[in-house]
């Protein structure tokens, strides 16, 4: 039998969506807020911040792509705080904007546990394409991450941007090539001779934390090359990290709870909140 072709982000959210139990805001700006979902039961509950991608742009969906995993990770008991933030193309996206979001967005779930049965002890930050980028990128104390920033005790990648200045050196086109990574790191205004420290993972190892570095081998936007290549450097580096490279899966595929491959990130995930 022929291997089913890759999904699209279209095809994905051509499906019915269950709705989170809240929305709540991080900040004062219109897109800094998250979509908490929340298990059945007293808790406290595991928690997983999840941070949709994207290509950081304005003009592509946002926390409604996550929706669909983040409703299937409530349903086995597990939270998700699922984030919205500014990207290129909103006023103040990119850099500094989409990564000092995502900072106050993570360091929200501190807020969080004060109404709602969560268990900080236990939380991973997850991120796909984009987001799996962000993900990384969150958990680690960096300048944009603020003072006292809430890290977790694992990180997952699902197809993420994990290195920015390979991705804008021999990465496709899919996300809008060299331009869009010079945006997100403002490489037309910022007086650095470092663009990518402490803003891309790669260049800010060790991270300190576990991670699981997961991607598709039909994957056209986010080779798996990628994945590999970083997951190899963060292991030189002293973390540990555990690579999943999905035989059939494409991009989406890894956000698709029908897919086979979403049963083994599951799997993974709960590993690393125990």
């Amino acid at each position: 039998m022929a291997e089913r072709a890759p999904i699209g982000f279209s095809d994905l959210l051509a499906r019915p969506r269950e709705a989170a139990d809240a929305r709540i805001a991080y900040g004062r700006l219109d897109l800094q807020f998250g979509d908490l979902w929340l298990p059945q039961g007293p808790g406290p509950h595991p928690l997983v911040v999840m941070i949709h991608g994207g290509c950081w742009l304005a003009d592509l969906p946002g926390t409604e792509l996550m929706d669909y995993v983040s409703e299937d990770l409530r349903a086995d008991g597990i939270a998700v705080w699922n984030l919205e933030y500014r990207r290129i193309g909103h006023e103040g996206g990119g850099w500094p904007g989409t990564f000092q979001d995502v900072a106050a967005g993570a360091d929200h779930v501190r807020e969080l546990a004060k109404t709602y049965p969560l268990d900080l002890r236990h939380v991973v930050f997850a991120g796909h394409s984009a987001g799996g980028h962000l993900a990384l990128w969150a958990s680690k104390a960096s300048p944009l991450r603020g003072e006292q920033p809430f890290l977790p005790r694992a990180a997952v990648s699902l197809a993420g941007i994990v290195d920015l200045a390979a991705y804008r050196e021999t990465g496709p086109d899919a996300c809008g090539g060299p331009g869009t990574i010079d945006a997100l790191t403002g490489a037309l205004v910022r007086k650095t001779h470092d663009l990518y420290g402490g803003l891309s993972p790669a260049a800010m190892l060790p991270l300190g934390v576990p991670q699981a570095v997961i991607s598709g081998d039909l994957d056209p936007i986010v080779p798996s090359r990628f994945g590999a290549a970083y997951a190899a450097a963060a292991r030189v580096s002293g973390d540990p990290v555990t690579v999943m490279n999905i035989k059939g899966a494409g991009h989406f595929e890894l956000i698709d709870p029908t897919a086979p491959a979403w049963r083994l990130i599951k799997g993974q995930i709960k590993s690393l909140l125990d």
